[in-house]
C-alpha cells in the first residue's frame, strides 16, 4: 500500500501544473480538483498553436472537442484526424495522448462525429524493493470515447449534443482496494455565425459555446469514494476577415470554467476530525448536477476568486489561399489556480486531401507538462480522397 500512496503521489505531481512558488501565496493557493484531468488537455494542434482556443473558431475535423455544433458548417462533407501530443518530453519518452476525431454531414443541417482518445502513462514500475528486486511494470492509462450529433436550427445557428464514456485505469493491480474508475458524461453546445460588413469587407463573426463532460463521478475503490470529472464551461468569439482574394486573417478569444466546486479549505480553529466531516458532507457526498450550480459561487475567497479560476485564451490565425496557415496564442490561469501561462505558436498546410498542422508551446511559468513540446496533426478530406478516385 505504500506503494501504491507513492506511484498516487507522482501522478498528482504529473498532472497538477503547480507553480513550486505558491509558498508565497499558500494562504490563497487553492485550484479546484477533478479525476481524469487529461480530458482538459487540448489534443490539435491547431486549436492548441492559438492558446487553446476553439469554441468559435472555423469549422474544422477536431471540432469534436472544441465545439461539435459547428459540425454542420463544414464545407468538406466527412473528414477525419489523427493527433500526436507528448507529455512531459524533457522528464521522460513514453507519456503521450493519442487522439483520433471524424465526421460526417447528413444532408445539409446535420451531421454525427466521434471521436477517441487515449492518454498513456507509460510504463511505470511498482513492487521494488530492492536493486536485486526488480518488481513488475504497469501501463496506466485513461481514455475516452464520444459520439455527437449536431443540427441547424437556423440559416446562422446550430446545436449539438455528444454523448461520452470514460475510463481511468491507474490502479495498482495486486491491491483489491484500487480498481479502474469509469464514468459517462454529455456535452451540450451551441453554435453562431453570420457575415457582417466591415468598411468594404465581409467578415465573419460568431460566438459558441460548449458545456462538456456533464456526468457521474468517478471512483478508484469501487464507489467507497469519489471526484468530480472535469465538467467544463466554454464561451468563446472569432472574427474572420478578408485581406484580398488570397489572404485572410481571423482572430478568436475563449473563456473557460470548471463547474466543479472548490474544495473547502480548513477553517482557523477547526478539528481535523471537524473539517474531515464537513469535507465529506459538503464536498464529497455532493451530486456531479449540485456541484454544477454551486461552482458559481462557492469560492472561500468570494467572488474575487470565482473570477480566478476562470481561463482565458487568445489566439490568432493567418491564411494564405486556403492552403498555408501561421498561428499565434496566449493562454492564461490565475497563479492560485494553476498557473498555466504560455504562449504557443504553429503553422498549418493544407492540399485537397490532407492537412498537416504543427503547434510549439512556449511556457512563461514553471512546471508546464507541454512547455517545449511539438505536437501534430494530420487531417483527411473524404470529399477531396473521392475527387482524387473520380467518385462523386
Amino acid at each position: 500500500m505504500k506503494e501504491l500512496k507513492v506511484y498516487i503521489l507522482l501522478i498528482l505531481i504529473l498532472f497538477a501544473n503547480n507553480n513550486l512558488q505558491a509558498q508565497d501565496v499558500k494562504n490563497q493557493f487553492n485550484p479546484v480538483n477533478t479525476g481524469v484531468t487529461s480530458l482538459s488537455i487540448a489534443p490539435d494542434s491547431r486549436g492548441g498553436a492559438m492558446g487553446d482556443v476553439g469554441a468559435a473558431t472555423d469549422p474544422d475535423v477536431n471540432s469534436q472537442f472544441w465545439n461539435p455544433a459547428k459540425y454542420p458548417f463544414t464545407v468538406s462533407r466527412a473528414g477525419v484526424s489523427l493527433s500526436y501530443t507528448p507529455w512531459l518530453r524533457q522528464l521522460v519518452n513514453d507519456i503521450d495522448l493519442a487522439y483520433v476525431a471524424g465526421y460526417y454531414r447528413i444532408g445539409d443541417y446535420q451531421a454525427l462525429s466521434a471521436s477517441l482518445r487515449y492518454f498513456s502513462l507509460g510504463e511505470v514500475t511498482v513492487g521494488q524493493s530492492s536493486a536485486q528486486d526488480i518488481g513488475y511494470t504497469i501501463n496506466p492509462y485513461e481514455m475516452s470515447f464520444d459520439v455527437g450529433y449536431s443540427r441547424m436550427l437556423s440559416e446562422n445557428l446550430s446545436a449539438a449534443v455528444a454523448l461520452r464514456f470514460i475510463y481511468s485505469d491507474l490502479a495498482y493491480r495486486q491491491d483489491e482496494d484500487v480498481t479502474p474508475g469509469s464514468a459517462f458524461a454529455a456535452d451540450v453546445a451551441m453554435y453562431y455565425n453570420r457575415y457582417v460588413m466591415m468598411g468594404q469587407r465581409e467578415c465573419n463573426l460568431a460566438f459558441g459555446m460548449n458545456i462538456s463532460n456533464i456526468g457521474s463521478k468517478i471512483s478508484y475503490d469501487s464507489g467507497n469514494t469519489s471526484e468530480f470529472i472535469p465538467t467544463n464551461l466554454r464561451l468563446g468569439g472569432s472574427l474572420l476577415m478578408p485581406i484580398d482574394e488570397y489572404n485572410t486573417f481571423a482572430i478568436s478569444a475563449d473563456a473557460n470554467k470548471l463547474l466543479v466546486p472548490t474544495r473547502p479549505l480548513q477553517k482557523d480553529g477547526e478539528t481535523d476530525t471537524d473539517y474531515q466531516d464537513r469535507l465529506q458532507r459538503d464536498y464529497r457526498d455532493m451530486s456531479p448536477i449540485a456541484g454544477i450550480f454551486k461552482s458559481f459561487s462557492d469560492a472561500p475567497g468570494g467572488f474575487k476568486e470565482e473570477m480566478q479560476e476562470v481561463q482565458w485564451s487568445i489566439g490568432a490565425e493567418y491564411t494564405y489561399h486556403q492552403q498555408f496557415s501561421v498561428r499565434g496564442g496566449y493562454h492564461y490561469e490565475n497563479q492560485n489556480k494553476g498557473n498555466r501561462k504560455y504562449f504557443s505558436v504553429g503553422a498549418g498546410f493544407k492540399m485537397n486531401v490532407f492537412s498537416l498542422d504543427a503547434a510549439y508551446l512556449i511556457s512563461t511559468a514553471q512546471s508546464n507538462p507541454l512547455d517545449q513540446t511539438l505536437r501534430f496533426s494530420l487531417s483527411f478530406d473524404m470529399d477531396g480522397i473521392k475527387d482524387i478516385f473520380g467518385k462523386r
